[in-house]
């Protein structure tokens, strides 16, 4: 699988070998997701998860939702660099798929919305047919699929393209140096892990899927639909990350900037609301393409 196919209707047609490109959520962040997402899948669809997981990870998809950032730095697989983040221009805060799905190079639909769609069709179109015309490798299709959801949650993975995602706004975190775009992948998730939860990640999944299920976050019931029937709707999840971005990650992180509690505290809620939306979602697009329709049970 050296190259992608990347569909979406309207834009260009075509398959790459890309370049590298920025990170996603932290390892713990890309768990999170996976993990709130194992929660809401139908029976069905944990079956067909579980039938393409590698044996290392012992049935559970959480253990390896960071694949796709473990090996993207190797030479066989540098081409999904740009997949896992979007850039649109320097401050404008909104989101377009054919203006700003592609690389570096102005290659269209490559970014994480065009992966999603991909990958989505990929096992949607492989998993129940026997003999498709082109035939895919379905784990690798899953992985991608579970990290990119991860992925297209993070704000400033659809960040400014002058900064790369805020890599390149050097801040302090407390007493230490970062980039801003670190802070959102790990840092805020660290601190959140020692102030609040033990260091216990498994505390605060916990925590994120009461939230849930108890509605304390909005709207839950509609975080997973998509229109026009598609299997998977990444677009509106980007829109929602350029606009976080603008809100809370860029306001008050300028360069040279410390960020500390004031930050931290006002920007945690959002960061933890993201990655509940991330796995609700994942689980939803997880159930359209695995499980019949009248299966289905709304979150």
């Amino acid at each position: 699988m050296g190259s992608s196919e990347l569909l979406r209707v309207g834009c260009a047609f075509l398959v790459l070998q890309l370049i590298p490109g920025t990170a996603g959520w932290g390892k713990d962040g890309h768990y999170a997701t996976c993990k709130i997402a194992e929660e809401f899948l139908t029976e069905e669809a944990s079956a067909a998860v579980k039938s393409l997981l590698p044996d290392y990870a012992d049935g559970q998809l959480a253990n390896v939702c960071s694949w796709p950032d473990e090996i993207r730095h190797s030479y066989r697989w540098r081409w999904t660099g740009p997949l896992h983040y979007i850039d649109v221009p320097d401050f404008v805060c909104n989101y377009n798929y054919c203006r700003d799905c592609h690389d570096p190079a102005r290659h269209k639909d490559v970014c994480v919305t065009g992966a999603i769609y991909n990958y989505t069709r990929q096992l949607g179109s492989t998993y129940y047919d026997p003999s498709p015309e082109i035939k895919y490798n379905l784990t690798e299709a899953l992985l991608f699929l579970s990290h990119f959801m991860g992925d297209v949650h993070q704000p400033l993975h659809v960040g400014f393209t002058g900064d790369e995602g805020g890599n390149t706004i050097i801040v302090r975190w407390y007493h230490r140096k970062a980039n801003l775009h670190h802070v959102w992948d790990n840092m805020i998730i660290d601190s959140a892990l020692k102030t609040f939860y033990a260091s216990d990640l498994s505390n605060m999944i916990q925590a994120i899927q009461r939230n849930i299920t108890d509605g304390s976050f909005n709207d839950v019931p509609s975080w997973g639909n998509c229109t026009l029937a598609e299997l998977a709707c990444p677009d509106p999840y980007a829109s929602e990350s350029i606009n976080l971005a603008c809100k809370f990650a860029y306001k008050n992180a300028t360069p040279g900037t410390t960020l500390g509690d004031e930050y931290f505290l006002s920007r945690l809620p959002i960061v933890e609301k993201r990655l509940a939306q991330g796995g609700v979602r994942l689980a939803a697009t997880l159930n359209r393409i695995f499980t019949p329709k009248s299966s289905i049970a709304q979150i």
